[in-house]
């Protein structure tokens, strides 16, 4: 059955690098053109910033209410734009901020955020990077240590990942919204950690409520889809999603899992589309 769909698409000339199937407790199947590989994950990074949110949430130090200004440098308390200072940290988390550019630029990055022209008073969905650096950065100074030491103490070393490769600011902030790059098998594991409610060999790695509380529809993408705290939810399934097709799709009623790694610059969303109605097609039969 799997082999037929990764036959399939091959011949649809989809560039699939790897792709992984947990159903019911097991991994069914497993295809890597080269085993072990790791390769960029693009904003799949940003699903890892909202696991260190979430566990941050746990140690109580952080909530979804905590206005992120307060988790920020002192040094830039002054110079907050306007509506700035008390948007909370559920905003950054569901893109609603404000419609920033895509990306941080400049050799100083929260300088350059601080100075952007945007409207701080319309709480709607604008995709961008700069809400995922920024809860990134609150959350370091939340925990009060680099926040790749945080994942590798909290998240990465009990699921068995050795560090993965993560990118920083200018400042040396991790990046939060891109950068990582994980193998198929490990981004199975972060997706099987949110099928089991952030349990892992029964231990609570993230707290149940908080698991649901990222995977919860808050706002509408108006691409078909709803935004929780930087996962995309859709019907029966919610995603850790990066650029150019790299995926892991979690089915709560189904007890599965399917990850894959592309290389789809112009056709992540047709590769997606071809996924998820093969898993609606096997796994509504076997339910």
């Amino acid at each position: 059955m799997y082999g037929r769909f990764i036959d399939k698409l091959s011949s649809d000339s989809f560039d699939v690098l790897a792709f992984e199937v947990y159903h019911q407790g097991g991994t069914e199947f497993l295809y890597e053109k080269e085993s072990g590989k790791r390769c960029p994950v693009y904003s799949v990074t940003k699903s890892i910033t909202s696991s260190a949110f979430s566990i941050a949430c746990g140690d109580g130090v952080v909530s979804p209410d905590t206005p992120l200004a307060q988790l920020l440098p002192k040094k830039y308390t002054a110079e907050l734009p306007k509506g700035f200072d008390k948007l909370p940290m559920s905003r950054f988390l569901t893109m609603t901020a404000a419609e920033y550019p895509f990306r941080p630029s400049g050799e100083n990055w929260l300088d350059t955020i601080f100075s952007l022209d945007v409207d701080y008073s319309v709480p709607s969905y604008h995709y961008s990077n700069i809400p995922a650096y920024l809860v990134g950065a609150a959350v370091e100074n939340a925990v009060g240590k680099k926040l790749i030491e945080y994942l590798d103490e909290r998240l990465f070393a009990p699921l068995g990942i050795t560090q993965p490769p993560y990118s920083t600011s200018p400042e040396g902030c991790f990046y939060g919204a891109t950068g990582m790059s994980f193998t198929v098998e490990e981004l199975t594991r972060l997706g099987r950690l949110y099928l089991q409610n952030g349990d892992w060999n029964g231990t609570q790695l993230i707290g149940e409520r908080f698991v649901k509380a990222a995977v919860t529809p808050h706002v509408d993408t108006g691409f078909g889809d709803h935004y929780g705290y930087f996962f995309r939810v859709a019907e029966d399934h919610f995603s850790m999603v990066g650029k150019w097709g790299q995926r892991c799709m979690i089915y709560p009623k189904y007890d599965l899992v399917i990850s894959y790694l592309s290389n789809e610059p112009e056709r992540s969303a047709q590769l997606y589309e071809a996924v998820k109605a093969f898993a609606a097609a096997e796994f509504n039969r076997l339910s």
